[in-house]
């Protein structure tokens, strides 16, 4: 497995290829993902050759955006499946990278720690203070994209739904951010509530 090669690569593809409209969906997104994960991973303390899987996985997680907006989790397995052999990454490493990336989908519940520290750190802005810039990114994204339009006290009603009802999996997304994520509730009540 070539880490860094990879990550020169699907960045460089990313920044020249992605849709400018994906204000969220872009590659600051991939990149915060990428360093949560490094963040979490170690705390959690797993092992070097499940992290270089965990760090695969997040910097294709989104890469299917390349090709669809809808059921871009399964386009960026897709894309990783094409990319990856060119990397020396085995079809067993493949494919627990794509199912570390399949963890990602909103209904999927992820089982190993690896889908949980992922799935946390493309989660993790929401227990952080710069949680209502991003989620006014996605919210424009999202509309500009025709998935959903909401006025802006619908979107914070919205928001609060999904706040109350998110769940991290990892103990060190609990410890780091699910105070913060209490408090953006609280926040968002006080305002739109």
């Amino acid at each position: 497995m070539k880490i860094e090669e990879v990550k020169d690569y699907i960045l460089s593809l990313l920044n020249e290829k992605l849709d400018s409209k994906l204000y969220y969906h872009n590659i600051d997104h991939t990149l915060d993902v990428y360093n949560t994960a490094i963040m979490f991973s170690e705390r959690e303390k797993i092992s070097e050759y499940d992290q270089c899987h965990l760090l695969t996985a997040a910097l294709f997680h989104d890469s299917g955006m390349l090709k669809t907006y809808e059921g871009h989790e399964d386009a960026s397995v897709e894309v990783a499946k094409l990319t990856l052999p060119g990397f020396d990454y085995s079809k067993d490493e493949i494919y627990k990278i794509c199912k570390i990336i399949l963890a990602t989908k909103p209904d999927v519940i992820p089982e190993t720690i690896c889908e949980k520290i992922l799935k946390d750190a493309d989660l993790n802005y929401l227990g952080r203070k710069d949680y209502f810039f991003i989620a006014q990114k996605l919210r424009l994204e999202w509309d500009i994209m025709n998935v959903n339009t909401f006025s802006l006290k619908e979107w914070y009603k919205f928001q609060i739904t999904y706040l109350r009802n998110h769940k991290y999996f990892t103990k060190s997304a609990n410890e780091l951010r699910e105070e913060q994520k209490i408090k953006n509730v609280e926040e968002i009540e006080r305002l739109f509530g």
